[in-house]
């Protein structure tokens, strides 16, 4: 039985998914779903962490700030993300207890709260480009800009929004008391969303960022901090490609680090989609993982057993 640490990233949308209301039902119905390989992992004796993303509740989360800002005190960016960190940690927590109460097993679960430092100097500080919440009218800029102190930006042709930064993860504040629960056989979940961005003042305090961690990199420097020997990225395709969408596309079934490079460099992995998952595996092997699976919800136990799947590994 393999003691081997491995850190399970599912995307925000393998919980709320694409034409759904998000309706907590539909999220526990998803989330159960999502798990099946998790539960997998767990019994063939791999000590487990699994991150999450937040993007499509984060939406939902400002939009009722926006709605309610009349009524209620607004609440800042890392407050959401914490807030969220709970209250899907719990949505995972309790489904995956259900699912390995039905499998037999007994293993314990937990959530933790995790802060990540950040630069305050990162370069995404000055230069934002996260869009986060609802939509606004261009007439509506000017004034949330004065009396917001926003950056919005345009979201191609579809309205005006709010940008924040996304900066790069420095370290994990808990690291130890994650890597205390893996050594007791307890299954961690943990980064939810990126995981609360801080950053260290000049007395040694920590305080919060109004900024939003990309979920794949938190979890590749949460691997290395803890380490973990995989990384698998769940997200909405069967394997990584090259050319995707035309006539040309190939489907990759291995890479190594110097030919992620070589493709990403080429723009084959656009920003908005496989580029932070591919520079997330980059990360995470040269900073000590032996092997990163990129692969779907629906086909995880396939890509496991090497029957599916995109691996990436050291050259």
């Amino acid at each position: 039985m393999s003691k081997e640490i491995v850190v399970v990233a599912l995307g925000g949308n393998a919980i709320t998914r694409e034409y759904e209301q998000g309706l907590i039902p539909e999220q526990f119905e998803n989330t159960r779903r999502s798990l099946e390989g998790v539960v997998h992992l767990i019994k063939s004796g791999y000590r487990v962490i699994l991150t999450h993303g937040n993007g499509p509740q984060v939406g939902n989360a400002l939009i009722r700030v926006e709605e309610s800002r009349d009524l209620v005190p607004p609440l800042p960016l890392g407050i959401i993300v914490a807030d969220l960190e709970g209250g899907m940690g719990y949505m995972i927590e309790q489904s995956l207890q259900n699912k390995l109460y039905d499998a037999g097993l007994d293993n314990n679960v937990t959530t933790v709260l995790t802060q990540i430092v950040v630069d305050p100097k990162d370069p995404s500080i000055k230069n934002p480009t996260k869009y986060v919440g609802p939509f606004f009218k261009k007439e509506q800029v000017a004034e949330l800009e004065s009396k917001r102190g926003w950056e919005m930006k345009e979201d191609k042709g579809r309205g005006f929004r709010r940008v924040v930064p996304s900066p790069a993860p420095q370290s994990i504040i808990e690291k130890k008391i994650i890597s205390t629960l893996l050594e007791n056989d307890i299954i961690v979940i943990a980064a939810g969303g990126g995981g609360i961005p801080v950053y260290q003042d000049a007395r040694g305090w920590l305080e919060g960022v109004d900024a939003v961690i990309d979920k794949d990199h938190a979890s590749a420097l949460l691997g290395n901090e803890v380490g973990a020997n995989k990384l698998i990225i769940l997200t909405g395709v069967d394997k990584v490609a090259i050319n995707f969408g035309s006539d040309d596309q190939k489907d990759l079934d291995r890479l190594t680090v110097d030919e992620a490079k070589k493709y990403y460099d080429e723009g084959q992995f656009p920003r908005g989609s496989m580029g932070p998952k591919i520079l997330a595996a980059i990360h995470f092997i040269e900073g000590g993982g032996k092997e990163v699976l990129i692969t779907s919800i629906e086909n995880v136990i396939e890509a496991m057993e090497g029957k599916n799947g995109t691996r990436i590994v050291q050259n």
